[in-house]
């Protein structure tokens, strides 16, 4: 259960920094009139719309992912476990041992500890 825990936490952070990877290499709405004057973004790999194509498909992918993988870690926290719900009443309790019989105070030399008649 706990393996299963930390897979599921790995892939949510791995997908999380995606998703900021991909959000920054998008381009703003404003970054198009710059190719229609030559910035060089039509000769890209994935050509003057291609780019924003992949890019906003592949951020939708991974926000989908993480949003899974959100849901999983809710569903796994969620569950009850059979030692209790706090950290104490999961811990256990060491075994008790016998205390040491009670000791009587010291008696004043003199003292008999018998009250006269």
């Amino acid at each position: 259960m706990n393996s299963l825990l930390a897979i599921v936490i790995v892939i949510q952070v791995v997908t999380a920094l995606i998703i900021i990877g991909l959000v920054l290499l998008q381009h703003g709405k404003g970054a198009d009139m710059g190719a229609a004057f030559g910035s060089g973004a039509s000769g890209s790999l994935f050509g003057a719309t291609g780019s924003a194509n992949f890019l906003s498909r592949s951020t939708a992918i991974a926000a989908g992912v993480f949003f899974v993988a959100t849901l999983a870690l809710s569903f796994l926290g969620s569950r009850t476990h059979s030692g209790g719900a706090g950290v104490m009443e999961q811990s256990q309790v060491p075994a008790k041992t016998q205390a040491a019989p009670a000791q009587q105070p010291a008696k004043a030399p003199g003292q008999s500890g018998d009250i006269p008649k």
